[in-house]
């Protein structure tokens, strides 16, 4: 599926923002004080997704003013695409999970199947916590399981498509300063 720059360009034009960049970088403040409170004692291991999770992670890691481990993994479903596939897996970590706290840290809770999955693994991997954190949890009636939510959830937005602050619109606009919704979506 091939996107023209007119296209990027104008899905931004159109776009409404749902959190400015102030409301996000609040939304991330009060993440790092509910992962402090909860983690700042467990010694962490802390799992950035990419490609989603990487703008994410990255401002909150400065806020946590604690020892912790930093691992990346990237599983998708959606690579460049606008809805979800099967769970691909580009890189799984070669850390030792077994005994550990582990954080993962993502950009949406969308349906929930990749997030889902990844703690799966990391339980299976011998973890003896998992917890997940993401920047916005998107309000609707299709996650992977009933009742599936983050341990540390920053922003709650409505069921649009969603880019910005680490979401994407075909692969573009994960640097957008806010969360936009696309109009249409």
């Amino acid at each position: 599926m091939s996107v023209t720059l007119d296209e990027i360009k104008q899905v931004y034009q159109e776009a409404d923002c749902l959190f400015s960049e102030a409301e996000v970088e609040a939304a991330i403040d009060r993440l790092a004080a509910a992962v402090t409170e909860r983690l700042a004692e467990a010694n962490p291991l802390v799992f950035c997704v990419m490609n989603g999770g990487l703008i994410v992670t990255g401002k909150l890691l400065p806020r946590l003013g604690f020892p912790l481990e930093i691992e990346y993994l990237h599983a998708t479903r959606y690579g460049h695409h606008i809805f979800g596939k099967s769970l691909d897996w580009r890189v799984r970590p070669a850390v030792d999970l077994r005994g550990r706290t582990v954080l993962v840290v993502d950009d949406i809770l969308d349906e929930g199947a990749t997030l889902d999955a990844i703690a799966e693994w990391c339980r299976q991997e011998g973890a003896a916590e998992v917890l997940t954190a993401v920047l916005v949890d998107k309000e609707h009636d299709r996650k992977a399981r009933p009742g599936l939510k983050a341990d540390f959830t920053g922003l709650v937005s409505p069921d649009r498509f969603l880019f910005g602050y680490g979401m994407d619109y075909k692969g573009y606009w994960r640097n957008a300063p806010g969360i936009y919704a696309v109009k249409g979506y």
